[in-house]
């Protein structure tokens, strides 16, 4: 089981925006990752729980970040619950979408997972509900998906295979890369792998 320690900062200017505590695991029916995040000070500032089944779709999420709270899962498209930080109003949203995506390095994985691409696959096409900091509001957006190769790295617990990926933006047409290994992102957009305490899961 995968636990350690993300650094998060701004993609335009680099600002910290705090870290993510995160263990993850594969089991029978899928993947789980559960973390809890940081402001740049040490306070609480929110969690994320994934789960995800066998072929990549997400069967519950629970995010909490500014008092709101988000719960979701894949039905019809991608159906979730909104809840402000007072608990009086709860709102239902859906969309014809394939997965969640956010914030933390879990929906990176998840999406990878969903995609199963091959260095041989043509780039794909995923639509993704993303939930935006620090208020979970949710935004439809359309991204392009590639598998650019895969490097095998010698490392003191054997051999590590780093998937790079290149993501596009389908909306404005940035590009960025992402390197995963097994259940773990080890760079991405604002995102840094800081600390690793056991190696990363693989799957099957």
């Amino acid at each position: 089981m995968p636990r350690g320690r993300y650094s998060l900062h701004d993609t335009h200017d680099h600002t910290p925006l705090g870290e993510e505590h995160f263990h993850c695991a594969p089991g029978p029916s899928g993947w789980r990752y559960v973390s809890q995040t940081t402001t740049p000070t040490g306070d609480p500032a929110g969690s994320v729980d994934l789960a995800i089944d066998e072929l990549g779709r997400p069967i519950r999420l629970e995010l909490h970040a500014g008092g709101w709270q988000v719960r979701g899962a894949a039905i019809d498209g991608v159906t979730w619950v909104r809840t402000d930080p007072a608990g009086e109003q709860a709102t239902e949203g859906n969309a014809p979408a394939h997965a969640f995506t956010g914030t933390s390095p879990a929906f990176l994985v998840a999406t990878a997972r969903l995609l199963r691409l091959t260095p041989d696959s043509p780039a794909t096409r995923v639509r993704l509900v993303r939930f935006t900091d620090p208020v979970l509001a949710p935004l439809t957006l359309d991204q392009s998906w590639a598998l650019l190769k895969t490097e095998t790295h010698a490392t003191d617990n054997g051999p590590l295979n780093v998937d790079e990926y290149q993501v596009t933006d389908l909306n404005t047409g940035e590009q960025h890369a992402v390197h995963i290994v097994g259940d773990v992102v080890l760079a991405a957009p604002g995102i840094e792998l800081e600390h690793l305490d056991t190696p990363p899961s693989t799957f099957t």
